[in-house]
């Protein structure tokens, strides 16, 4: 980079990161979720409306090529890797009796239904969907997950503002959140594999082998990303654990911080030469540390404020839980100081909604998203024995697709799997299921906050005034 590559970078970085807080801050006193707005500020300063009002201004700070795009494009991969491994911090499933019964119900109905929609639709009009690396099978998968994911952070933080996380509805919704998505990244990993094998791209291991054939293919990305998160969810805590307290690790010793950025870089790495996807790694190395963390190796954070909540751990590897707590709430607020919201605000930068954007697309495929979600979950809702008032609200919550949307439309549009307008629609989407979802959790907040189990159906008793 030169003098010039610098100061521009660094102009870029300044004026990205006062949307990302500014926005985000506006939306957050309009009681909506902060990432909301700090896509908002990533369109504002798009080609859509800073590009035709000031094009001259836009094309200085953010060329269309050079080193600035590169190291704008390295950050963006970093945010979306941290985001990814703070995510899988909050990976838990909590619900037990009654709660676990409904859950599983609710996940099996939520996640098969919308998802064998949206593989039809797609395998009927894969053109709509696809881009120039996409074919029938993965456009058909990767629709489906669109239809079918949900977003544990946005979810989480939603609850956590409305002060509904440690309840039973939160315990429910984020139990379902969890399975749905463990379900979702294998598939994805899957997807992502058989599309990077054999386009010349490095795909890891499978490089080594040197065939294209579908069959071995699929059936080499899907054992080893199966493989990969089973090994992690079982052994990974424990892995972690041992390597944090070991005597000889001075890294961990003198600083805790870098210990735990250092193995995201080993998970993404071992990730990257196995052929799957960096952000799987990203995402299974935040739950094994935070497991770790808290010695435990099936128990998340103990609630939505992540891993700081978490307990030492029990196998007495003192160095995994000193000073835990800090260590994530460090790791979290540089992340979202920078990195996190720098990504959010890249990804609404790279929406064209002059040239890419078709609102009858948007409409019908939102209708269609969160119409066959809310259905599918409010009904087995109904079937688990839960009153219309938690059913509906369950339905509400999981259709938030939110940062998970988000970054499985960068990855798949990176990937090429989809076209533009397809991308724009998934990002759309995701942002507005959000508010739907905080906009009706907000009305039914004090009602669900006591809810309770007392019989075959769940009681809801609010207020006075709520009655």
């Amino acid at each position: 980079m030169t003098a010039i590559d610098t100061i521009r970078l660094l102009a870029a970085l300044a004026v990205i990161c006062a949307a990302a807080h500014g926005c985000g801050f506006l939306f957050g006193a309009l009681r909506q979720p902060p990432v909301i707005g700090e896509v908002v500020g990533g369109i504002l300063l798009s080609p859509s409306l800073l590009g035709l009002l000031a094009p001259g201004a836009r094309a200085a700070l953010f060329p269309a090529s050079g080193a600035v795009t590169s190291a704008l494009d390295a950050i963006y991969q970093l945010g979306q890797l941290l985001l990814m491994f703070l995510a899988g911090a909050e990976l838990r499933i909590r619900a037990g009796g009654r709660e676990r019964r409904t859950g599983t119900i609710v996940a099996a109905a939520g996640l098969l239904a919308p998802f064998a929609a949206g593989a039809g639709i797609a395998t009927l009009v894969p053109g709509v969907f696809s881009g120039p690396a996409g074919s029938t099978v993965t456009t058909a998968l990767v629709v489906g997950l669109a239809m079918a994911v949900a977003a544990i952070p946005v979810i989480s933080r939603i609850m956590m503002d409305l002060k509904i996380m440690d309840t039973a509805f939160g315990r429910i919704v984020l139990m379902v959140a969890v399975v749905e998505d463990v379900i979702l990244y294998v598939v994805l990993a899957v997807v992502l594999g058989l599309a990077r094998s054999g386009t010349g791209h490095p795909s890891g291991l499978w490089d080594v082998v040197g065939t294209t054939a579908v069959a071995p293919t699929a059936a080499y990305f899907t054992a080893v990303s199966l493989l990969f998160f089973a090994g992690s969810l079982t052994r990974g805590a424990r892995l972690f654990r041992r390597l944090a307290g070991h005597r000889a690790n001075i890294v961990a010793r003198q600083s805790p911080v870098a210990f735990r950025l250092i193995f995201l870089c080993v998970m993404v790495l071992l990730c990257l030469g196995l052929g799957i996807n960096a952000v799987f790694g990203a995402l299974m190395a935040g739950v094994c540390a935070a497991r770790g963390d808290q010695g435990a190796d099936g128990d998340g954070p103990a609630d939505g404020d992540g891993p700081a909540d978490g307990d030492g751990p029990a196998d007495g590897d003192g160095a995994a839980a000193e000073g835990g707590p800090a260590v994530w709430e460090t790791i979290r607020q540089f992340s979202m100081a920078f990195f996190i919201p720098v990504f959010f605000v890249l990804v609404g930068m790279r929406l064209d909604l002059v040239r890419a954007f078709d609102p009858l697309f948007f409409l019908w495929f939102l209708a269609l998203a969160c119409g066959i979600k809310t259905l599918s979950i409010w009904a087995a809702a109904r079937l688990a024995g839960e009153d219309p008032l938690f059913s509906s609200s369950l339905a509400f919550a999981l259709n938030a697709r939110g940062t998970i949307g988000i970054v499985l439309a960068g990855v798949t549009r990176q990937a090429e799997l989809i076209n533009d307008r397809f991308f724009v629609v998934l990002v759309l989407v995701s942002l507005v299921t959000c508010q739907i979802a905080g906009f009706r959790l907000s009305k039914a907040a004090d009602r669900l906050r006591t809810a309770t189990v007392t019989g075959p159906r769940r009681q809801l008793r609010g207020t006075r005034a709520d009655r």
